[in-house]
């Protein structure tokens, strides 16, 4: 993806370029519920406890971890 970034040596992706990507979508179905799982193990971090399409297409989902 070319919208990906690098902010303080770490990847970040904002919600609403992941949750728009075919690619993502064909994989992770519930792609919501994959993400908070994967911040309840510190792989990610994003602000707030849930994402919602459209509310918050601008926040960075962040990787933590490889």
């Amino acid at each position: 993806m070319k919208t990906w970034k690098c902010l303080s040596l770490k990847t970040s992706v904002k919600f609403g370029v992941l949750f728009s990507d075919d690619r993502c979508a064909n994989i992770f179905e519930a792609l919501v519920g994959t993400l908070k799982a994967a911040k309840k193990q510190k792989i990610i971090d994003f602000q707030g406890e849930l994402l919602l399409q459209g509310v918050h297409d601008d926040v960075d989902v962040v990787l933590l971890k490889e």
